[in-house]
């Protein structure tokens, strides 16, 4: 007969490592790989259906936003300064003044400005989407948890289990109303800025 301290089973109760190891994980589960998924795929479709101007926008807010444009106006801004300024004798000045730079850092400052307010609106849009998201799975949670409160409560009486916190379930059985938290957040918003 064998030696049940020799067996997987027997192992753990005699203080040895099992003959076999544990099984291992095989990384992310299978529920956060199908959301990582689903998320991937929300986003490029998303992509997909942004409109031709947004997609442009976004890649001259992209580009501007990059060190090559940094470069590339080093390059050019520098240059214009130098040969204005008479220091490259080889080319001829043509704006001793610079008023031209100026309208053109102008001109420019105006679009640049409006690409990136028009991908901040879209940006924007985005996290006001996942912000609603976020508090939907927040609210659906917390109503899974009153009820595993009241299913686990009803256990705990049918079964003549007490503790100290009996005194709380009442309150901890009852659904949020969010709509009755924003208004007291801004109740307690709108007295601060009156203090």
């Amino acid at each position: 007969m064998a030696d049940p301290s020799q067996t997987a089973a027997g192992a753990g109760r005699s203080g040895g490592p099992p003959t076999y190891p544990p099984p291992q994980t095989a990384g992310l589960s299978a529920v956060l790989e199908r959301n990582i998924q689903a998320l991937q795929a929300r986003r490029k479709r998303e992509e997909v259906e942004a409109t031709l101007q947004d997609r442009i926008a976004d890649r001259i807010t992209r580009f501007t936003g990059s060190m090559r444009f940094v470069y590339l106006h080093l390059l050019l801004f520098g240059g214009w300064i130098l040969v204005n300024l008479g220091w490259l004798p080889v080319v001829r000045p043509w704006d001793p003044s610079f008023v031209v730079l100026a309208m053109i850092a102008s001109v420019e400052a105006i679009f640049l400005s409006t690409f990136v307010l028009i991908s901040q609106n879209r940006m924007a849009a985005v996290s006001d989407k996942r912000a609603d998201l976020d508090l939907q799975i927040s609210l659906l949670a917390e109503h899974e948890l009153t009820r595993l409160v009241t299913l686990v409560s009803s256990i705990a009486d049918h079964l003549g289990v007490k503790t100290e916190v009996d005194a709380e379930l009442d309150v901890i059985r009852q659904d949020v109303a969010p709509d009755a938290v924003l208004d007291e957040i801004e109740a307690t918003q709108a007295e601060e800025k009156r203090k």
